[in-house]
């Protein structure tokens, strides 16, 4: 039933770019968490993650739903691009590790980490938290500089411009730092 609810609260499109409360030039907040890649549980730190470039940050209502099925595939295509600017990216959901250690496998194909927030912590700090059934992450994307800057801040439940709007950000970012 949970998930029928959540594909149809996404069929709706009951979200737009306004919702999204954290507001560029904000500081990110700081979190650690349990996450996986490739179904190897590891500690995933944003701190850590920034030290090395942009990290975009998104969330997701639940693993093996159409929608999130979807955007996990797109990132997964992307991955290697985002990887040659710098970026590392990370989907949050509250989803168990067990749960997103077979979805990093099989939607993430092997290509980046998602993260449990199972008590919503890390939701709740990004204002992530789908108001239409509070369980759930809302479909929220965030590019966050190294000093921990919010760069940009996207929030819809229709998947399909998650990864462009995110990677045109983070082209963004690099044409202003990269020195040539």
């Amino acid at each position: 039933m949970k998930r029928i609810v959540v594909t149809a609260l996404i069929g709706l499109g009951l979200a737009s770019p306004s919702f999204a409360a954290l507001r560029v030039g904000a500081t990110a907040p700081d979190f650690t968490t349990q996450a996986t890649l490739a179904g190897k549980p590891f500690t995933f730190s944003l701190a850590d993650a920034l030290k090395k470039g942009p990290v975009v940050l998104y969330f997701y209502p639940a693993a093996f739903t159409p929608g999130c099925t979807v955007e996990a595939h797109e990132f997964a295509e992307a991955t290697a691009k985002f990887k040659a600017l710098g970026a590392t990216v990370i989907g949050v959901s509250h989803d168990s590790i067990a749960t997103l250690n077979k979805f990093s496998v099989l939607d993430c194909r092997n290509k980046f980490a998602v993260a449990s927030d199972a008590d919503q912590h890390i939701m709740k700090a990004y204002d992530a938290v789908l108001a239409l059934n509070p369980k759930y992450a809302n479909r929220t994307s965030y590019v966050i500089a190294p000093d921990g800057k919010i760069l940009y801040t996207y929030t819809s439940l229709n998947p399909n411009k998650h990864v462009a709007n995110t990677m045109a950000a983070v082209k963004k970012w690099d044409a202003a730092h990269t020195k040539g």
